[in-house]
């Protein structure tokens, strides 16, 4: 009993691990019998080999201070760099999203066109929308959010116009997404021979010139809602009849005519865009002429047989004020630290329409 009581203590106080032998089922050799061969050694992986460079690091103070200094002076980590990262998932997963998760109130409700001059306009309001929140951050970092915004947003609208101006048989990736919204008249179909004109490079000329006119587009619309932000809610529903809406019917409407014998066409009343004062002398601009002129971004007045859908523009109205206070005011209350580090999810604008309206 002695003798079993000291052998007991002795494999209590052993701290070696007893080897493990995994099971395995036993298998008939060739010759019928049940004999199972030696287990192979586990083969135990060769533990990553530090380099040089994380050993100096580790071990050295001297060389950590080096490499965070050198990593501060290269910007890693800066207020900057976070925006930049921060703003784009904010413009892709935030603003630019938004005319396909709405595509139908926009195009049945608001009787906008599949047109990418339509995606720009409502993607720039929610840009807009979200802008007026990171103008409240501090200001080391406010300003490198809504700058990077305005990057990641411009970059976008670059990359989409040379994909509409320049068509490809294989189409390259997009900066963000492809967007269901807008129908490209110029993309390749199956069965359609694009020539090599078509396929050639978009000229800068026209690109440059489409984005100056995007860039006063965005400007115009930014004062004109912070004007209707401040002023209250009739100036903010003037800003998205003429932002958003077209300004249908600012210059009167047609009503049907009884004595005419064919229908009429669709009138084009739109504002002039001087294209970033590239005109010099404004006096010899034809206006009447340029208004009734069609800019391929499909607004325009109703028809006399479609006069009706003007009835429907007051509660358009209304609900997009309502939306967009509603919208502001959730982003208000979210913290700084929410909208710079947070969920993004919790900066996503919600139904035009709420449940209770």
């Amino acid at each position: 009993m002695v003798a079993r009581s000291l052998l007991l203590r002795q494999l209590a106080s052993c701290r070696r691990p007893l080897p493990v032998v995994a099971y395995s089922p036993r298998r008939l050799n060739s010759s019928g019998s049940t004999s199972q061969p030696p287990p192979s050694p586990a083969k135990v992986p060769a533990p990553h080999e530090k380099s040089w460079l994380t050993r100096q690091v580790e071990t050295s103070p001297r060389a950590k201070r080096a490499v965070l200094a050198l990593a501060k002076a290269m910007g890693y980590g800066s207020a900057k760099q976070l925006g930049g990262r921060r703003s784009f998932v904010l413009y892709e997963k935030v603003c630019a999203v938004k005319p396909d998760e709405d595509a139908a109130y926009w195009q049945k409700e608001c009787y906008l066109p599949p047109t990418f001059q339509s995606w720009f306009t409502i993607t720039n309001l929610h840009l807009w929308m979200l802008t007026v929140r990171l103008r409240a951050l501090p200001e080391e970092h406010g300003k490198h959010y809504i700058q990077a915004l305005l990057d990641h947003f411009f970059l976008d609208i670059e990359d989409r116009i040379r994909d509409v101006l320049q068509p490809k048989l294989e189409p390259s990736p997009p900066y963000t997404f492809r967007s269901d919204f807008y129908v490209n008249p110029n993309a390749a179909t199956p069965g359609k021979h694009l020539t090599a004109r078509a396929l050639a490079r978009a000229p800068d000329k026209i690109v440059t010139q489409q984005m100056k006119i995007f860039k006063e587009q965005w400007a115009g619309l930014g004062m004109a809602f912070d004007l209707g932000m401040v002023q209250g809610d009739m100036e903010m529903a003037a800003a998205i009849w003429r932002n958003v809406l077209g300004a249908r019917g600012a210059q009167g409407i047609e009503y049907p005519d009884p004595t005419a014998t064919e229908p009429s066409t669709p009138k084009f009343r739109r504002s002039v865009n001087l294209v970033g004062g590239e005109v010099v002398n404004v006096s010899k601009v034809d206006f009447s002429k340029e208004e009734a002129t069609d800019d391929g971004s499909g607004v325009h007045d109703f028809s006399p047989s479609e006069v009706d859908k003007y009835l429907s523009y007051p509660d358009v109205m209304l609900d997009l004020t309502v939306y967009i206070r509603r919208e502001l005011a959730r982003l208000d209350k979210l913290s700084d630290r929410e909208v710079m580090y947070g969920d993004w999810s919790q900066l996503k604008f919600g139904p035009i329409k709420s449940k209770s309206s």
